[in-house]
């Protein structure tokens, strides 16, 4: 994904989005929160999106590093993987 200032905004009704800050297409990831959640949370929605957030971004980028660790270490004519 190509470099750009991303915004967490909170729509209201219990969904946040985040998007890139400098255009207006469609957000990168929607969170939507049920009636139920929204009352369990109280105020707290959008704290709680943040931290799912930052913790997909935490994921993506470790596993992106694992899959270019193993490309680095794999043979170069293994072309076929085996899970």
């Amino acid at each position: 994904m190509a470099s750009s200032l991303l915004e967490i905004v909170d729509l209201g009704e219990g969904e946040v989005v985040l998007q890139r800050a400098d255009d207006d297409s469609e957000p990168l990831v929607t969170i939507r929160f049920s009636e139920e959640t929204r009352i369990y949370l109280m105020d707290n929605g959008l704290e709680v999106a943040k931290v799912m957030l930052q913790a997909g971004i935490q994921a993506a980028a470790a596993i992106a590093e694992q899959v270019e660790k193993e490309s680095a270490a794999a043979p170069a004519s293994a072309s076929r993987m085996l899970h």
